[in-house]
């Protein structure tokens, strides 16, 4: 790659420069990618993973799921509040109970590919 700029040439190495060039095309602008970074730091806390997935079965309040974690309810909502803001979770109200579940499908197939990644 002869006329590109902040790539190093290996010495010793075949470089497939008809690759790497098609890769460059579509690699998205750096700020996207470290948007996608952030998003997956999100799944990593076993808090929050243990809510998607229980979500991922049914809707729960914040009572029903800091009973299925053993977790307090603070605890509970301050993970809640980190789902929201990354749109992995929503909520909906019915009287004084707020509902959450899974924002969408795109996160219904987060976990799912995720859990059978783990089984093969």
């Amino acid at each position: 790659m002869q006329n590109t700029p902040d790539v190093e040439r290996c010495g010793f190495l075949n470089v497939h420069e008809d690759t790497v060039r098609r890769v460059l095309g579509h690699m998205p602008p750096d700020e996207t990618l470290y948007d996608l970074a952030e998003l997956f730091k999100v799944f990593g806390d076993s808090t929050r993973i243990k809510i998607l997935y229980a979500l991922f079965e049914a809707e729960l309040c914040v009572c029903d799921i800091s009973q299925l974690l053993g977790v307090s309810q603070t605890a509970i909502s301050h993970q809640l509040r980190v789902l929201k803001a990354n749109k992995l979770v929503k909520f909906r109200r019915e009287g004084k109970t707020v509902f959450y579940s899974l924002d969408d499908d795109h996160i219904r197939g987060i976990i799912g590919q995720g859990m059978e990644h783990l089984a093969e």
